[in-house]
């Protein structure tokens, strides 16, 4: 990848609260991700954490967003929220088979979302590695891992990331613990600290501390601001970067996220 790519984006579509704000009053509700896609570069969707979509839907959505457009999903919860992470095979091959290749080219990262209450046992996450495949029917699958409790700060779980491939979700301006480390040709981040009392979310200072992580993280480093658990992290070379801005106050995540591809031109 000569010039690595910088996706931002948000998570899901369909909020009431956008309407009006980010959605113009005119815009038809069917036309909302045809005019999110428009503004973003990327979007992560949530629904698949809850249920099963049909394959219809995803073909929908690829057809209705523009060319080089990307999206995230969030893994199934049948499949993280186990006692034994290994058992969710079903659950894990369900939802890989269940329609995500419709998505064809626009599809992005797996996000596999596990509770804070989880806790790393290396066995058990290296069982559920195991279930996630790189490819299907030629098509290369990502896997991206978002841990919340302060036991896989272990480098370990580092290891064991990088071995596999899977990237581990940077959490920022969160409760949750944050892993910075790179692991796969890829960095994904989600940002939760917009506010009511900025316009766009965050203060002009921060989302120009935001885009030159974004940057950083381009080039296979990790910023120095960002807590990794290696002492010394190795630089990755070009890495694609998926950037979403989650939580916080969500009615002004799109002006976020729109700010910051500004910034990175």
């Amino acid at each position: 990848m000569s010039k690595p790519q910088i996706r931002i984006g948000i998570g899901g579509w369909t909020y009431e609260p956008w309407r009006g704000t980010f959605y113009p009053d005119t815009l038809t509700q069917k036309r909302e991700l045809e005019y999110a896609a428009s503004k973003l570069t990327s979007i992560e969707i949530n629904g698949t954490f809850y249920g099963a979509q049909k394959p219809e839907s995803f073909a929908k959505w690829h057809d209705e967003t523009p060319d080089d457009f990307v999206f995230a999903l969030k893994g199934p919860r049948f499949a993280t929220n186990r006692r034994v992470l290994a058992e969710g095979r079903e659950s894990v091959e369900r939802f890989l088979m269940g329609g995500i290749l419709e998505l064809k080219d626009k599809l992005g990262p797996i996000n596999w979302q596990f509770a804070p209450t989880k806790k790393f046992d290396p066995e058990d996450f290296e069982g559920f590695l195991k279930l996630l495949p790189k490819s299907i029917e030629g098509r290369e699958i990502r896997h991206a891992l978002e841990v919340r409790h302060e036991s896989f700060r272990d480098p370990a779980f580092i290891a064991l990331a990088r071995q596999n491939g899977a990237a581990v979700i940077t959490a920022a301006d969160a409760k949750y613990v944050q892993i910075a480390d790179i692991t796969a040709p890829f960095a994904y981040l989600r940002i939760m600290g917009t506010s009511e009392d900025e316009e766009l979310g965050y203060s002009p200072a921060d989302l120009d501390a935001w885009a030159e992580r974004a940057k950083t993280l381009a080039t296979g480093a990790v910023p120095k601001d960002l807590s990794a658990v290696e002492e010394k992290p190795a630089n990755a070379g070009p890495t694609e970067v998926f950037l979403y801005v989650i939580s916080g106050f969500k009615e002004r995540n799109p002006a976020a996220a729109m700010a910051l591809i500004e910034r990175l031109g």
